[in-house]
């Protein structure tokens, strides 16, 4: 089995340069060089990241920059959001040591993987959360849960650093590799214009929360890539055959009437 790839660190809605130029450093310190950046505030290049990433330049020089989470997860397989627990979704919760050993474990098979965090002020939307497969809560002293950027990244960082020895690490899954998040992403909405056509979601100010825990559920099965395009064709198999039952309706309805 192969080295583990390191996993992708994804900052949503970073505010501060410095910040973003202290995790580039600590992600140099523990072998981790993909940096994505969701919506800086303060837009990107900024030349005090640089000065805050005290010579840790290439993880900075090769950072990609994009508009949505869904964007930044498309092309990768397995996602762990770094957040306190949820009480919306329904996720695993994992310590940021458990979450680095089943990394290791996916990037071994060579699984593309990420870590996703949130912006200084908010952190992370319900709605990405949902994209992800589990929950990273680091287990802080409650008498002082504030945590900055910089070091929730280091803490997980280290931990993924941990899981590197010569032992390599049992397998992440039976079977084909999980689909990505761009497969994913099409199979949440192709099911959520089906629902929305059938009138599902109801009352309609649910329907955000509805979404999201519809998200959460198939994001935990992991689904292969074929798994998802069976999962479409149900779909697909389903509201056609809603179609169908329709226009029978329709018709009798016509012939009644005559």
């Amino acid at each position: 089995m192969s080295a583990p790839t390191p996993p992708s660190v994804i900052l949503s809605t970073p505010q501060l340069a410095e910040n973003i130029g202290a995790c580039a450093r600590v992600m140099a310190n523990f072998g981790l060089s993909d940096l994505r950046l969701v919506n800086p505030r303060d837009g990107w290049p900024q030349e005090r990241a640089w000065a805050s990433a005290s010579g840790a330049d290439w993880p900075l020089n090769d950072a990609k920059v994009l508009e949505r989470v869904e964007d930044a997860v498309a092309d990768l397989q397995v996602v762990f959001a770094t957040t306190a627990r949820p009480r919306e979704l329904q996720l695993p919760i994992l310590t940021p040591r458990e979450a680095a050993a089943e990394l290791a474990k996916a990037g071994a098979e060579g699984l593309r993987t990420g870590l996703l965090f949130g912006g200084e002020r908010a952190g992370l939307e319900t709605a990405d959360i949902a994209l992800c497969q589990a929950v990273v809560t680091i287990p802080i002293d409650p008498r002082f849960r504030s945590l900055n950027l910089a070091q929730a990244v280091a803490l997980n960082a280290y931990e993924w650093r941990m899981t590197q020895s010569t032992t390599p690490p049992p397998a992440f899954r039976e079977g084909p590799p999980p689909a990505d998040g761009a497969t994913m992403l099409g199979l949440f909405e192709h099911l959520e214009r089906e629902l929305e056509e059938a009138g599902f979601f109801h009352p309609p100010e649910k329907k955000p929360s509805m979404v999201q825990n519809l998200r959460a559920a198939l994001s935990k099965a992991q689904f292969s890539d074929q798994e998802a395009r069976t999962f479409r064709g149900v779909i697909t198999a389903l509201s056609r055959g809603r179609g169908r039952v329709l226009e029978k309706l329709a018709r009798q309805k016509a012939e009644r009437g005559q």
